[in-house]
């Protein structure tokens, strides 16, 4: 649905529309802020700027309705949840209908913290304003407007197409090994010049593991797309000790990518981590695989070393990302 949509609209669309929309919007981002780590004057990240902006339009909100809104993973909206309510900012109620759901609401603190944020955006955006005659300032409201909607409908519509199309599960099944070690290859090859040794490696390391499934604190996930395995990640409880899970085979099939199905997998993971209360999860990857990186980042992962190595049969920057419970 979404690429019929994207071919029908492409003839209509002129290209170089696209492209001053792309530039308008680089220059936006970078002007309100959203390339520093904190926003609208706070102290706080542009997605906890966003949960306070949205329980000040609603009054009260779940984690799960946060998820909705934001676009966030529920693990990323906890964490934030958390910290914000340790800040004084939000606080916890129970549900009048369900007393195991949490509802979430302004704090006096955090109302104060939403007007002061409120000050912050009007004056930015109307000293802008400022600049343009009446009619530009309607021009670019209706415009920004329309743009914003239409970005959030592909959105929800590119979620319900991942979501009807890809299936997750976990567990072992016939051909898993040889279609991970196989994905593994392909990527790899490409990417950083793997070759047979580190296929072999692959295999071998899935093959042991998927022996060690009848521990329930291992577990392996794939993503299956008309029955063909297109992505797998896997957390393995027992190789480093100190309650710690090492999170191992991430890995997605080539046209994969950019659809939400690695987040998918990744939470997956995460969120059984936490429920088996490992104290961390430790992974270790290569550099110069940016989307990934960004992606374990945006779950709670952060670098914790890096170093040369060629153990694999080429000489690459191996990267460990460490995420603390």
């Amino acid at each position: 649905m979404v690429q019929q949509n994207l071919d029908e609209a492409s003839e209509v669309i002129v290209p170089s529309v696209v492209e001053q929309v792309r530039s308008a919007s680089r220059t936006m981002v970078r002007e309100l802020g959203f390339m520093r780590t904190t926003l609208a004057g706070t102290g706080y990240s542009p997605s906890a700027v966003h949960t306070l902006l949205e329980l000040g339009e609603h009054g009260t909100l779940t984690a799960a309705q946060l998820v909705q809104a934001l676009g966030l993973e529920k693990s990323s909206v906890s964490r934030m949840v958390t910290k914000l309510i340790q800040s004084g900012e939000l606080e916890e109620s129970e549900g009048e209908e369900d007393g195991r759901t949490k509802q979430l609401s302004l704090t006096k603190q955090g109302r104060r913290t939403l007007e002061e944020i409120h000050t912050y955006g009007q004056i930015q955006v109307s000293s802008a304003l400022a600049m343009l005659t009446q009619q530009e300032q309607r021009t670019i409201a209706q415009g920004l407007n329309a743009y914003a909607q239409a970005l959030k409908a592909y959105r929800q519509e590119k979620v319900k197409t991942v979501s009807a199309k890809i299936q997750i599960t976990s567990g072992y099944r016939p051909g898993l090994i040889g279609r991970v070690a196989e994905m593994h290859a392909s990527f790899y090859s490409r990417h950083s010049g793997f070759g047979q040794f580190f296929e072999s490696q692959v295999a071998t390391g899935v093959a042991e593991f998927t022996g060690r499934l009848d521990n329930a604190r291992n577990a392996i996930w794939v993503a299956e797309s008309a029955g063909r395995i297109v992505g797998s990640v896997a957390i393995d409880a027992e190789d480093l000790g100190n309650n710690e899970a090492h999170l191992r085979w991430f890995i997605l099939d080539d046209g994969c990518r950019g659809g939400g199905i690695g987040r998918h997998l990744l939470t997956e993971a995460v969120d059984f981590c936490d429920r088996q209360n490992f104290s961390a999860i430790q992974l270790w990857t290569f550099k110069g695989l940016e989307a990934a990186r960004c992606l374990y980042e945006s779950l709670g992962f952060e670098l914790t070393n890096e170093e040369q190595g060629n153990q694999w049969g080429a000489a690459v920057t191996e990267q460990q990302f460490t995420r603390i419970r």
